[in-house]
């Protein structure tokens, strides 16, 4: 099997890097808090102390990052590092434009794919995320299989804008109902029975969601994602459900908290 070099291991990393391991793959792990690759390594991984170390002799490179600011620093230790013919699978949320600029720096010798993810912490651990693949998917399709159900979106950097559309609905979604629930509580109705019936309405899923347990997106992610959307286009509906998330991400009890917590700030607020 081919040596995988998997870099950031946070709420969504650590799973999918433990679904690798697990499905006999060499790997080797770095994560800018080393102690959070320490469950990995007891399963077997190398651990990295640095970018560069990781993939110089890695076949394959997976990054789950926070940021686009977070893959440039990344990608400025390990670009000179690369072996020619070495695949990087890039499954942040970082947008389309970020993921052109990456395939500008390593040129023809490496080859990129953009595979961002749908589902949540359950699901990485489950092996059932939706995979989101722009570009070519040829040499890397096995082992994303290992990861979840892959979608093909189109040519590289289709994958990553397709994933800023649905997270800017899913986001939007959250807070809307956070928003509909506080209308909910002005008029009188009982929050109960509303969010029943909401949860039977077409927005449903959002409600699902704005509720959820066992699953974690931080809200300063989701600040991130909305962000990364609102300055593609002008979406005044997401500017004010950025705005919301912002000012819960405010409060460092919210900001690494889930969207869901941020949901029931904003129905208060």
């Amino acid at each position: 099997m081919e040596h995988i070099a998997f870099m950031g291991l946070g709420h969504m990393g650590a799973p999918m890097a433990r679904r690798l391991l697990t499905a006999g793959h060499s790997l080797t792990v770095w994560n800018r808090t080393p102690a959070k690759a320490d469950p990995l390594v007891d399963l077997g991984a190398a651990l990295a102390t640095d970018p560069a170390g990781a993939v110089r002799q890695a076949d394959v490179v997976i990054t789950m990052l926070a940021d686009p600011a977070a893959l440039d620093t990344v990608a400025d230790a390990v670009v000179p590092a690369l072996r020619p013919g070495t695949r990087w699978i890039e499954m942040s949320t970082v947008g389309p434009d970020a993921v052109r600029k990456l395939a500008e720096r390593l040129g023809r010798a490496v080859v990129l794919v953009d595979a961002p993810v749908t589902g949540s912490t359950d699901k990485a651990a489950a092996g059932e995320l939706g995979i989101l693949a722009g570009g070519d998917t040829d040499g890397v399709e096995h082992i994303l299989g290992r990861l979840g159900r892959i979608t093909r979106t189109g040519p590289l950097g289709s994958g990553s804008a397709l994933k800023l559309v649905l997270n800017a609905a899913v986001i939007g979604g959250v807070a809307l109902v956070a928003e509909a629930l506080r209308l909910a509580d002005s008029l009188g109705v009982d929050g109960t029975t509303a969010r029943t019936a909401l949860a039977g309405s077409p927005i449903g899923g959002a409600v699902a969601r704005a509720f959820a347990d066992g699953v974690h997106f931080d809200t300063a992610l989701a600040v991130k994602d909305l962000a990364l959307a609102t300055e593609t286009a002008r979406l005044p509906a997401l500017e004010a459900a950025l705005d919301h998330y912002r000012q819960a991400a405010a409060d460092p009890a919210l900001a690494y908290a889930d969207i869901s917590a941020a949901a029931a700030r904003i129905r208060l607020a």
